[in-house]
């Protein structure tokens, strides 16, 4: 396969978007490990520090190329991943790790709705359909016995709203800059950012608690989670449409069930696996074509 041409390119992008939903399936289970030790602030700021130094150690003279308004554009998509990654990080210590997996998936369906607000693209009558099946999708997932929901599950929605945002200013600013300093920036806003409101929300943190296997989860959720996952995604949406990279990430709450069920021994009620169907197929549904002839 010859990777200088655009179909070259396009199959190493997908590649690396299934990648990254690989990786991220995983780190529910090690966040919903580390969530319970760390408070969820100071998970996130070190997440983000590692990731930070390590991009800076390996990208610096690439970074000392860094413009302004690529300074600017990194960091409202750092602000857009920070306030997803929060509440769901929050959403994480109150539900359980499948669901909240699950529920993230909601961008796929929020992109085509905030790619036609911000780049005028109408969506299709799939996108609207597949809106309503997701609807009834989340509410056998998230709904309790008594109708009510989860507060878990509600910050997970929410989380689900910035994840959109965020795939969508992707797309718009990697077709003009570098990828690889949009990533840079991003982390060490978000990190910054972390640091800054971990101590609002969460007092103080017992640093000691984090050795053994605490470390190791640390350091996965840094390196690959985030560091290599986010370079994957921001270069991948370089040539991809913001419709097919989310529809590629969101294996990510397969994946995330799949490693919730093996290492944390939740059990999918078939309740929870209709209404994940029902997820499943609004995606499916969301970007099917029909060819014409």
């Amino acid at each position: 396969m010859n990777i200088q041409d655009g179909k070259g390119i396009k199959a190493l992008s997908v590649v690396g978007l299934i990648i990254t939903t690989i990786i991220w399936g995983s780190a529910f289970v090690v966040m919903k490990n580390s969530v319970d030790i760390i408070s969820p602030t100071y998970l996130l700021a070190i997440r983000f520090t590692i990731a930070s130094i390590a991009l800076v150690a390996v990208f610096f003279r690439r970074i000392k190329m860094v413009t302004q308004r690529e300074i600017l554009s990194g960091s409202l998509l750092g602000i857009f991943l920070f306030v997803s990654y929060l509440l769901q990080t929050y959403g994480l210590k109150y539900t359980t790790a499948s669901k909240n997996a699950f529920i993230t998936t909601l961008y796929v369906i929020l992109v085509p709705f905030l790619h036609w607000f911000f780049n005028r693209k109408r969506p299709t009558a799939n996108n609207i359909g597949a809106a309503v099946i997701a609807v009834f999708g989340l509410g056998l997932i998230s709904l309790e016995g008594d109708l009510s929901i989860n507060i878990g599950d509600l910050l997970t929605l929410f989380c689900g709203l910035f994840f959109a945002f965020h795939i969508v200013f992707v797309d718009r600013y990697t077709e003009h800059y570098d990828p690889v300093r949009l990533t840079v920036i991003q982390m060490v806003v978000a990190a910054i950012l972390s640091w800054f409101l971990a101590p609002i929300l969460e007092g103080t943190q017992d640093f000691t608690v984090i050795k053994g296997s605490i470390f190791i989860g640390l350091i996965y959720l840094g390196i690959f989670s985030t560091m290599i996952c986010f370079l994957l995604q921001n270069v991948g949406q370089k040539h991809l449409s913001p419709n097919t990279s989310s529809i590629i990430l969101s294996f990510e709450a397969v994946f995330g069930l799949g490693f919730s069920v093996v290492f944390l021994g939740e059990v999918v009620t078939p309740k929870l696996l209709v209404g994940c169907i029902l997820m499943f197929a609004s995606v499916i549904l969301s970007e099917y074509q029909k060819k014409r002839a």
